[in-house]
């Protein structure tokens, strides 16, 4: 069953599609792209995101098979709908060297196990500190936003070969990141051919 697209969204990608050329890239890559974009209302993340075909499209398998989904703050959970999410933050405690959102990943990873997707929008210590596990995500999501170790902790995902999807300038933030989930959740398993472009994003 395809998602019932509001008039509002559909004019708004149809002034994004007129502003910004995204034919060119390959189907889940430009649900992303022009999901983030909507999200922000920037067109810059056209050429800042960082993603990868094969990688979205096992994600986006895990996604619809039903595995968990991680965030690191509340803000991305709410941005997420029609999905339950695993957030551990309000449990987690910092101490010497650890951040509470790094904390939170930890005990989230004792929660799901491997195989999750993760998805980072704020903190770049919880996305450090997932580097650090031996998670074997479905994919993750890393988008943190901020002047003190955003950018750092995104060129650190890309360079682990993980799966993921991030951008390489210091913006990010939660709604972008719920964001580029949603793209996930809401591109059907099998585009219907007779649904707008928007019900197949």
């Amino acid at each position: 069953m395809n998602r019932v697209v509001h008039p509002i969204e559909q004019e708004s990608f149809r002034r994004l599609r007129a502003r910004l050329d995204t034919a060119h890239f390959p189907p889940l890559t430009r649900a992303v792209v022009e999901r983030v974009i909507h999200s922000a209302a920037d067109l810059e993340y056209a050429t800042d995101l960082v993603t990868d075909e094969d990688d979205l499209v096992k994600g986006h398998a895990a996604l619809h098979a039903g595995a968990p989904v991680v965030v690191d703050v509340e803000m991305v959970a709410a941005g997420i709908t029609r999905r339950r999410t695993v957030c551990r933050l309000k449990d987690a405690r910092s101490g010497p060297g650890l951040t509470r959102s790094a904390h939170a990943v930890r005990l989230a990873y004792e929660e799901v196990g491997p195989g999750a997707l993760w998805v980072i929008g704020c903190a770049p210590t919880a996305l450090e500190e997932l580097l650090t596990l031996d998670a074997s995500p479905a994919l993750v999501i890393g988008l943190p936003v901020g002047f003190v170790g955003a950018a750092e902790s995104k060129a650190a995902l890309r360079a682990s070969g993980l799966p993921a999807v991030s951008n390489v300038s210091e913006k990010g933030g939660s709604a972008v990141a719920a964001a580029a989930l949603n793209a996930l959740l809401y591109h059907p398993t099998s585009p219907d051919p007779l649904a707008s472009p928007e019900e197949n994003l």
